[in-house]
């Protein structure tokens, strides 16, 4: 066959089969979860914040000066914490996200192009070795680029499906608990509405009977009657009774009915629910809710460094002591503490310190204590003879 006539592939693509079910039932509403609309949900944006800022807040550390230095300063459109928060947010928002690798001919690193999820399509190649993306790029003068090698793009993924090819979404977890939130809302913005905001209830007694027009009338006259009386005792006859309300917390209650909602989200991204709802502060519970946290940021760590060490051939950490630990006082005092029972000398654990540049380098050496030294009075052969023959015409 000549080869103006072959069929050239670009790749298999990758689907999830739900995508089919969900064309055949468009009603099925709760499928998808929009990132946009879910940062408005404040528990969703305050552990979604949280925790790419806590990662954005680590170190990357390569053990090779061109991958550190692409690590240091990705991107020549904002600055690094940005771009590594932004990342970190799509991660947790969509469980993958993408960055195009800017090269030169010599295949080092110059810049990182975030990409959004809608921009970037993978496929499979026929025979499996490998993906292939294709990008849409927002500039004009890019446009789109197809049969993109995946060593040119950084794709850090989350929990899979399809072995590790593409990353699911968190929100995917909370979509009948973002529904539930948003009638429960609504629910209550109506009750709320709705509800009678009076004083009192004035009653007529001994079967008196008045039309609408005459009970309005009433009531106004008995308002003016406690203004003018400037908040002296009101003044009734026999033939009428008057109640005042109390407040009571139906209204409240309403709005607690849904507080699991931020439990449920929080068990999603695998944090306690302290960390948006303020409890848990106790002292008994803060070493216990900080080791939590740790856990809860080393997983996603791993997701991260992962997909770096495989794409820039280099060993890369995520140091997140200064996220967890931004004073530095928490290492300070394991520090001493191993000082303390003989672990590491003085010398030892000042130099520590200084690396984590919790001490300064240059601090002046530590002041030796003075020690008092006692006069020693000293005596000579003759003084002595002398004394002792003193003592002897003493004795005699």
């Amino acid at each position: 066959m000549p080869l103006f006539n072959q069929k050239v592939s670009p790749g298999l693509s990758i689907a999830d089969d739900t995508d089919i079910l969900h064309f055949l039932n468009p009603d099925n509403s709760d499928k998808y979860v929009d990132a946009r609309t879910a940062l408005k949900n404040s528990d969703i944006y305050s552990i979604v914040f949280q925790l790419s800022a806590d990662l954005a807040n680590g170190k990357l550390k390569a053990d090779a000066p061109r991958a550190q230095g692409i690590l240091n300063n990705p991107t020549q459109t904002s600055n690094a914490h940005a771009f590594w928060q932004s990342m970190f947010a799509q991660l947790l928002l969509g469980g993958e996200c993408f960055a195009y690798r800017w090269r030169n001919q010599n295949g080092t690193d110059m810049t990182w192009e975030y990409l959004r999820p809608s921009q970037v399509t993978p496929f499979l190649l026929e025979d499996g070795s490998g993906l292939i993306y294709s990008i849409n790029f927002d500039e004009p003068e890019v446009g789109v680029m197809e049969a993109i090698p995946q060593s040119d793009l950084i794709h850090i993924r989350l929990l899979s499906q399809n072995g590790g090819k593409t990353g699911i979404s968190p929100l995917s977890a909370l979509a009948n608990e973002l529904q539930i939130k948003d009638q429960s809302n609504k629910l209550t913005l109506g009750a709320l509405m709705r509800s009678i905001n009076a004083p009192g209830i004035l009653s007529i007694k001994h079967g008196g009977l008045l039309s609408d027009e005459d009970k309005a009338s009433r009531s106004r006259k008995f308002m003016k009657q406690t203004s003018n009386s400037e908040n002296g005792p009101i003044v009734i006859d026999d033939l009428e009774e008057y109640t005042p309300l109390e407040v009571k917390s139906n209204v409240a209650q309403l709005l607690n009915q849904v507080s699991w909602t931020g439990a449920q989200i929080a068990k999603v991204y695998g944090v306690s629910d302290s960390i948006i709802n303020g409890q848990g502060d106790q002292q008994s519970s803060v070493q216990m809710m900080g080791n939590a946290y740790v856990k809860s940021l080393s997983r996603y760590a791993k997701a991260i460094t992962g997909e770096l060490n495989n794409k820039l051939n280099a060993n890369i950490t995520l140091d997140l002591r200064s996220a967890i630990d931004p004073l530095g006082d928490e290492y300070a005092s394991t520090i001493a503490n191993l000082q303390k029972n003989g672990t590491l000398g003085a010398n030892q654990a000042a130099w520590l310190l200084q690396q984590a540049n919790y001490l300064p380098d240059d601090m002046p050496e530590k002041e030796q204590p003075k020690v008092q030294v006692q006069p020693v009075q000293m005596f000579s052969s003759d003084d002595k003879q002398s004394t002792e023959g003193g003592d002897n015409d003493d004795q005699d």
